[in-house]
């Protein structure tokens, strides 16, 4: 009862290294586990020691001894070999989504896609970057006017070239919100691998996890916004005191958000729908109202989350399914590259396209209260190991890997491409002591 007192120590592993660790209080996910994160702001090269403390007892296998030496976010020293990167950091062999995605693309042709891509889908309104990774460094070049959202391709890419090896990769990235190659497998020509965040089961792309998800991870404990992490630790009441209707919040980004507000205004007592900001349907917003933005923690009052595309795939799913309440899922063509993993009726309830059994679906909740606890406790277990922060950079690893195997040529630093930088280290001396293999000189 009340607050569980643990106590967490990161420290040197020697006496004789003193580095800045950031280790906030531990978030409680109200079902027995507890989240540890800490940051650090200098490396350690003897290794860590992590203690965890319930009053004075170690608890938890503690403590835990990490020999190898630690390095802080912006220090650039990659392990050299990629098979003991993968092995480290416990990626999966398979990744069901990737190995899908590459069945149209048995060998990519570069020449090609040179000729094609630029011309086909980057005119003015393109939201294409080239991007080719040489040495590990990062080079690119923006095709079209919407490519700002280059800068979270761009963090993750420099971040997981500070911590591996990535092979010599040529490819072009949609920053845009649709997924673009639409040509299937025995069309004349047939498809090109175009990378996206956002796949549709009519498109021909390969999936990365999304810009949001990747920046939530790459931002845990430097910003203020909400992450994968602390929202499993802000998850609201418990099952049995959370408010007993479905919720919504969100922009009119789709016809069928104005019509759950609707829906909302009929059936008060089952559904609590808003919308918080009128952009593609400025005239309904008299009609509708215009509902107060909430926090997104709040959200976890009520027992039942609706998740409804917005110009894509709501990007909002993973938080919701990491929350404690039961998501009913809109069925949609668009999908994110961890829904794969995802069953109707085990992890979330569905919930046709027009939203037209949605109060049936909501009444079904309420009188099976026991089966929806169990599914939005699937969802959540297993949105908890497929959203871990590891699994992102293996993800984005193994698409990379994937691809350098399939080209057909080597790739270059073209007309106009420039380097990323990495940032400079500022915060800390950063020397890099991993044993690098010895390679013979070619």
């Amino acid at each position: 009862p009340g607050r569980t007192q643990f106590k967490v120590v990161i420290k040197a592993l020697s006496p004789k290294e003193v580095t800045r660790i950031y280790t906030p209080r531990p978030l409680d996910r109200n079902d027995g586990t507890f989240l540890m994160r800490y940051r650090m702001y200098g490396s350690v090269t003897k290794g860590l020691k992590i203690e965890i403390l319930y009053g004075d007892q170690h608890v938890a296998q503690s403590p835990y001894i990490l020999k190898e030496p630690v390095y802080h976010e912006y220090c650039d020293c990659p392990v050299e070999d990629p098979e003991v990167w993968q092995d480290m950091m416990s990626c999966p062999s398979q990744e069901p989504q990737i190995t899908k995605d590459f069945i149209s693309f048995p060998t990519i042709d570069l020449q090609r896609m040179l000729k094609e891509i630029p011309a086909k889908f980057s005119q003015t309104g393109g939201a294409i970057v080239h991007y080719t990774i040489l040495d590990n460094h990062i080079y690119r070049r923006s095709l079209g006017k919407y490519t700002d959202f280059k800068m979270f391709s761009d963090e993750m890419f420099l971040s997981l070239a500070r911590k591996v090896r990535l092979p010599d990769v040529e490819f072009y990235l949609n920053v845009g919100d649709w997924p673009v190659e639409h040509r299937k497998v025995n069309d004349t020509p047939g498809p090109v691998p175009v990378i996206s965040w956002c796949g549709s089961v009519n498109s021909r792309d390969i999936i990365l996890p999304t810009y949001d998800v990747t920046h939530s991870t790459l931002e845990t404990l430097r910003g203020v916004t909400n992450d994968l992490l602390s929202i499993q630790g802000n998850t609201g009441p418990f099952w049995e005191n959370k408010t007993e209707r479905a919720l919504f919040r969100g922009r009119d980004s789709r016809e069928e958000r104005l019509h759950l507000v609707k829906l909302s205004k009929e059936n008060p007592e089952l559904l609590d729908a808003g919308i918080t900001g009128y952009f593609f349907f400025r005239e309904k917003e008299k009609e509708l109202g215009k509902a107060q933005l909430m926090g997104f923690f709040d959200f976890f009052k009520y027992k039942y989350q609706v998740n409804v595309d917005g110009t894509v795939a709501a990007y909002r799913f993973p938080y919701l399914l990491l929350g404690d309440s039961l998501v009913l899922k809109q069925d949609s063509q668009y999908y994110e590259h961890f829904y794969i993993g995802l069953k109707p009726w085990k992890h979330y309830v569905p919930v046709k396209r027009n939203l037209e059994d949605l109060l049936e679906k909501i009444k079904w909740a309420k009188e099976n209260d026991e089966e929806a606890r169990k599914i939005a406790k699937q969802g959540q277990l297993m949105a908890r190991e497929l959203l871990q922060p590891h699994r992102f950079y293996c993800y984005y690893y193994k698409v990379l890997q994937k691809y350098a195997e399939r080209q057909a040529s080597k790739p270059e630093i073209r007309d106009g491409m420039e380097l990323v930088p990495q940032p400079d280290d500022r915060d800390s001396v950063c020397t890099c002591h991993r044993k690098k293999p010895l390679r013979e000189d070619l």
